[in-house]
């Protein structure tokens, strides 16, 4: 995997997860917000949306400069493992930096597109759940276990989609492979989203997260602090054990 320019990558990193939120957020504000068109859409609903807003976030993070279109630190981290792809650890973590960024961003887009909904939703709950996940049953263990699993998951579907044997040859036509990774978030989604809402990118939680903490949200409640570090360091841990598992198998 070839390396690439630090200052060419950042802007589209930082512009393909900005799409990501966008998409991501508005479809779980759709969903839950009061008086939203699609309020009571159900999970179907969000797990698709999330397909496509990352389909549609790595589209727009190849448009505007950055070829391998992470949006994702646990990615990046991948890619820095296996590959050394960013050069110095540096600007591995600039670029995780500017996915954060990008996810922060989406959220406040998030909240100005829905901006007559906060107010009549009484749930503090559900407006916090817009911009981050959390567990459906609160156990710490258990919910970082989740998210390293599923992570995990993630970083080994990737590089299974894009092995020889499954692309071929020729390998796939441009355009593809982002496809097949939104099918596959779409199928971590359905499967393996339940018990924790399904994170696997600290850039995706983190970022809108810090969102809902400086935004004047109507009556928000607290932005879960003492959770918001699970869904940071689970897909860290998960994205390391799929290194170790794909360098085991021979997928890198």
């Amino acid at each position: 995997m070839r390396r690439i320019g630090l200052m060419t990558n950042l802007f589209g990193e930082f512009f393909g997860t900005m799409i990501l939120l966008t998409f991501g957020c508005g479809v779980v504000a759709n969903v839950l917000l009061k008086d939203s068109k699609g309020n009571g859409g159900g999970w179907i609903v969000i797990t698709t949306g999330w397909a496509l807003a990352v389909l549609l976030g790595v589209f727009g993070a190849i448009a505007t400069g950055a070829p391998q279109a992470d949006l994702n630190p646990a990615v990046t981290l991948f890619k820095q493992l296996a590959f050394g792809t960013y050069g110095s650890w540096g600007g591995a973590i600039a670029t995780m930096f500017a996915e954060i960024a990008g996810g922060i961003a989406g959220g406040i887009i998030t909240w100005l597109m829905y901006l007559p909904h906060w107010e009549p939703t009484a749930d503090k709950g559900l407006k916090l759940a817009v911009f981050s996940t959390g567990p459906a049953i609160r156990n710490t263990m258990a919910n970082l276990l989740c998210e390293i699993l599923a992570t995990a998951f993630l970083l080994i579907g990737i590089f299974i989609i894009f092995s020889k044997g499954v692309m071929g040859k020729e390998g796939f036509q441009a355009g593809v492979g982002p496809y097949m990774v939104a099918m596959l978030i779409w199928a971590l989604g359905l499967s393996l989203g339940g018990p924790t809402g399904y994170a696997l990118n600290p850039a995706r939680d983190l970022g809108p997260r810090i969102a809902h903490f400086i935004l004047p949200i109507a009556g928000k409640g607290d932005s879960d602090w003492g959770y918001s570090w699970i869904p940071v360091v689970g897909p860290m841990l998960g994205a390391t054990l799929a290194f170790v598992v794909c360098r085991a198998i021979g997928l890198v």
